[in-house]
């Protein structure tokens, strides 16, 4: 079974092996058929403390690390 891939935003690296990673989407407004953007924050697993605020980053879903860390940061996209 593959694993999901997100591609987002570090909002958060203030934890010790953890990141806050904002991933936006876009959906259509039922009502208005515009674009609106909704994004989401996940806590992922970051190894080496390597990623800062304002980095774009993927991660991958993973097993539970802890409570709230269930994704991992692969790599930073080119």
């Amino acid at each position: 079974m593959s694993k999901r891939v997100l591609r987002g935003t570090v909002v958060s690296a203030a934890g010790d092996k953890t990141v806050v990673v904002r991933v936006e989407r876009r959906v259509k407004h039922p009502t208005y058929k515009k674009y609106i953007r909704r994004s989401k924050k996940y806590a992922a697993h970051d190894r080496e403390n390597r990623y800062g605020a304002g980095d774009l980053v993927q991660i991958r879903e993973t097993r539970p690390i802890s409570k709230t860390k269930t994704w991992e940061v692969v790599y930073e996209p080119a």
